[in-house]
């Protein structure tokens, strides 16, 4: 009896001195967010698939609504709330003081809390003689207690801009965010006085 109870004894120490310094150490969503901005580039090399484009979109778009409802839910104007305002105009290669209106209004009239990006596909549209990136997926709002408040069908028109430092590596920038597709001129050609 007494080698049972001497090897359960050893046998639960070996566990906890096991557990104790197995501890994994995760990083939480808020250190992500922290740490994440606009600043990493991507090298060429790894661009010729579509499944990489569609990875690397989906990733700030996600980013970019994470940061959002962050900035949502702060005061809008002490120094953290500056930082993550900063933060979110550096994924945009031009913005200005329309660039988060429709996202803003959106997210506020629902009182999202977080949100999901789901199904991006992107894809290229031809206007004159441009081609333009877009990207469109799924997003789908939750509350404050996790509840789904439902599903959108969302577009985005992003740009890979070649790094000037590195001709191997480009940067990703957002040009509309929620916005419709561009569409084609709906002025037929003809006479204008």
């Amino acid at each position: 009896m007494k080698q049972i109870n001497k090897f359960l004894a050893f046998t639960i120490w070996v566990l906890l001195f096991v557990s104790c310094n197995n501890k994994k150490t995760e990083v939480s969503d808020l250190d992500k967010l922290r740490n994440s901005n606009n600043t990493k580039t991507y090298p060429a090399v790894q661009m010729d698939s579509m499944q990489a484009v569609n990875s690397i979109t989906k990733q700030k778009v996600q980013e970019l609504l994470d940061l959002s409802t962050l900035y949502l839910s702060g005061n809008k104007n002490t120094e953290i709330d500056t930082v993550i305002y900063s933060q979110m105009q550096s994924y945009f290669h031009k913005p200005d003081s329309t660039t988060f209106k429709n996202l803003f209004r959106e997210l506020d009239s629902l009182k999202v809390k977080s949100v999901k990006v789901n199904n991006l596909e992107v894809y290229k549209d031809y206007y004159k003689k441009d081609t333009l990136d877009f990207a469109k997926f799924v997003v789908e709002y939750f509350d404050s207690k996790n509840k789904s408040l439902g599903t959108y069908n969302k577009n985005a028109q992003y740009t890979l801009l070649s790094n000037q430092k590195e001709s191997k590596e480009f940067k990703f920038y957002f040009i509309n965010f929620y916005s419709k597709p561009l569409k084609k001129d709906s002025t037929s050609a003809g006479v204008t006085k």
